[in-house]
């Protein structure tokens, strides 16, 4: 293994986020998703970015769209993160580094109920430690969560590696002296690269 401390994503690399798979868990017609899928992943990065009010923006969400959907928009928002589909690849080796006592740490962009939501998230018990964005309103690919994550939990970027499914957050974690992948769903990858 040729690096100390390793840094997952959450999104599309711990769960599986597709947008419209979740939505269609809440929707009674493909047509009530199509109509919600625009106006309620309209501004996710800025729920994301912590830059709005999660209670504020299901309320924006609500006035644009007919009165008949307004309970399915509230049963969204509140059970979204229950639809996360488990990548098992990747939490298996989770529970493969904590085996050989390697730290594990999340830095994640997600929208504030989400990280009060991953509080009780079984897997993310066995982290050493969670950065969130929208709580410190602050999000990748912006190098200030990756300081911070560096800074709160003592670590040295270069002898951290990273797992993200986005290119953008990746090339600020290599600026910063952080080495790390785009993840594609293949861990085999992964264990190449780290030499686990």
């Amino acid at each position: 293994m040729k690096y100390k401390n390793m840094i997952f994503d959450f999104g599309n690399v711990i769960g599986k986020f597709n947008g419209m798979y979740i939505l269609k868990q809440f929707c009674e017609s493909e047509e009530d998703c199509q109509l919600l899928a625009s106006v309620v992943y309209e501004k996710w990065n800025e729920l994301d970015k912590g830059t709005i009010d999660y209670n504020e923006y299901i309320e924006q969400t609500i006035d644009k769209i007919p009165d008949r959907l307004e309970d399915t928009v509230r049963t969204f928002f509140r059970d979204w993160p229950h639809h996360l589909l488990p990548i098992e690849d990747t939490l298996r080796f989770i529970d493969e580094l904590k085996s050989r006592n390697i730290p594990v740490y999340l830095l994640s962009n997600a929208p504030t109920h989400f990280a009060d939501w991953a509080a009780s998230y079984e897997p993310l018990r066995k982290f050493d430690g969670i950065v969130f964005s929208a709580p410190l309103k602050m999000a990748k690919p912006d190098p200030e969560i990756y300081e911070y994550l560096f800074e709160t939990y003592k670590l040295k970027p270069e002898e951290c590696f990273f797992i993200d499914d986005l290119s953008a957050n990746i090339e600020t974690a290599k600026k910063l002296g952080m080495d790390g992948i785009v993840f594609t769903g293949n861990i085999d990858e992964v264990k190449a690269a780290v030499g686990f």
